[in-house]
């Protein structure tokens, strides 16, 4: 409702306007993800239980505010540049820096964790369901002994986590920073390779994180993803520190 300032009478709100504020938290919590087609008009029309023209022009709206974009023939689309937060030069600065691998690391410290720690304590069995899902496709792609995919599983995983958050700025802030993330963890798993006996170590405690996040323990939860980041970081600063000392050596040999 909206009051008039010439009568001081109240407005009610247009239909239109409701279902752009419905379409616009679908959005913002994810269930509609970028580059995600939207349903048909009429379908949604049908979800939403209002006419053609109120959801026709909720669209419009949305359109102009740069959320989603029409392909002629082919449907309305959520923007997929929503969050682009760092342009492409920087993103390929930050992964071809080592220093920026350890920053990215404490990054994941802080955002996994707490999309871990309310994952446990606020997630449904539906988001459950969707985070076994995404766990058990690291391992599949672990069988193909592909570092990118596998990496892109891995992330896949943990944005299932921040999404049964329920926290808006947790998931769309981690949504944005997923291509980054997905470089790092890809570089690490390189390295990683090294040591064969790490990744069933990584494994376990990968697995521990998604028991203590479907067991609903939220300070065990986080506990688990410190555990598991720590441990990858310990060993990369080791292989970091052997790296130098070898090539120390041959310098002077």
């Amino acid at each position: 409702m909206q009051a008039s300032k010439s009568t001081g009478r109240v407005k009610p709100q247009k239909l239109a306007d409701i279902i752009l504020a419905q379409l616009e938290a679908m959005i913002i919590e994810g269930s509609l993800k970028p580059g995600e087609k939207l349903l048909p008009e009429r379908e949604l029309a049908v979800q939403f239980e209002v006419s053609r023209p109120s959801l026709r022009e909720a669209i419009q709206k949305l359109e102009a505010k740069g959320l989603v974009t029409r392909k002629q023939g082919g449907g309305t689309f959520v923007c997929d540049n929503l969050l682009n937060g760092f342009s492409d030069p920087l993103f390929e600065l930050m992964s071809n820096n080592n220093e920026s691998q350890f920053d990215l690391l404490e990054f994941r410290h802080g955002i996994e964790g707490m999309a871990s720690y309310y994952a446990a304590m606020r997630g449904t069995p539906a988001d459950f369901e969707q985070i076994q899902a995404k766990h058990d496709e690291i391992g599949n792609n672990q069988l193909e002994d592909d570092f990118r995919s596998e990496a892109e599983a891995v992330v896949e995983f943990h944005l299932a986590i921040c999404a049964a958050s329920h926290n808006a700025v947790i998931l769309q802030l981690a949504r944005s920073m997923s291509a980054l993330l997905a470089d790092n963890i890809a570089q690490n798993l390189t390295i990683l390779a090294k040591r064969p006996d790490i990744f069933t170590k990584i494994t376990d405690y990968r697995k521990r994180l998604l028991n203590a996040i479907i067991s609903g323990e939220p300070q065990k939860a986080w506990g688990a993803s410190h555990r598991h980041l720590a441990f990858i970081e310990e060993i990369l600063l080791k292989s970091t520190q052997e790296n130098s000392r070898m090539e120390r050596s041959m310098r002077r040999m």
